[in-house]
Parts: C-alpha cells; structure tokens; sequence
C-alpha cells in the first residue's frame, strides 16, 4: 500500500510541473501571458507591472521552457506508472538526482539574471518531491 501511496504522490507532484510548464508555454502567446507576466513580476520584485515578456525572444523561450517542463512532468508521470512499483530505489534516484541538477542551475542562474528570488521559490518544487519520496529508504528497497 505504500507505494500505491508514494505512485499517487509522484502523479500529483508530476500533475504540479506539467501545469507550470503548461502555465508557462501558454505565456508565449501575448492574449495568455498575463499569469506569467504577474509571476514574473512577482519574482522581479517591486510588484510594479514591468514585466510585459513581449518580446519575441522571450515567448520563445518561454514556450521552450514551459515544453521542457511538460516533458519532465510527464516522463515523472510516466516513471510512477510503469517502474516505481518495481524500482522505486531507481525512480526515486532518477527524479531526485535530475531535480537537484534543475534546481542548481535554475537557481544559479536565476541568481545570476539578478532575480534570487526565484531561486528561493525553486526550493517549493524540491519540497515537493522530498516529501514524495519521505518514506524511509528501506521500506521499500
């Protein structure tokens, strides 16, 4: 029952990045961008409605981005249905060990773009998955 447990959480977790990437990409498009812009100005504090992201280089990238983001949370989707049953130690070490990868360069990056607040908002996704995994290691080995 655990791991039944710990799929349905991965599954919410994965449902959690495919929304934000699908937040994210539909930003690309000027008529949907307003949530993205708000969250970019959010993150780019003061709240002061700069944060237009009208350029074209930024929707593409943009819409790059949010399409990474879907691919992740559907390979994480796809990870708890078909292996983490079988190979949680596995499952469980793909996810954590690519988050952590994400959430340096994210963060240092964002970092360095002059916005460390993202980098603080990034830690919200690594608490999500921690606590998808929280249950200890042997129990499922």
């Amino acid at each position: 029952m655990e791991i039944a447990h710990t799929q349905t959480w991965l599954k919410a977790a994965a449902a959690v990045v495919i929304g934000f990437g699908l937040l994210i990409a539909a930003g690309a498009w000027p008529p949907l961008s307003a949530p993205v812009a708000l969250l970019a100005d959010l993150l780019i504090w003061p709240l002061d409605g700069l944060q237009r992201l009208e350029l074209p280089e930024t929707r593409v990238f943009m819409a790059i981005s949010g399409g990474v983001m879907v691919g992740w949370g559907v390979t994480l989707w796809k990870l708890a249905d078909h292996l983490l049953a079988e190979h949680l130690a596995a499952v469980r070490s793909i996810t954590m060990t690519g988050l952590y990868s994400w959430f340096a360069v994210d963060s240092i990056g964002s970092i360095a773009a002059g916005v460390p607040l993202n980098a603080v908002a990034n830690i919200g996704f690594v608490v999500l998955f921690v606590l998808v995994f929280r249950q200890p290691r042997q129990a499922h080995a």
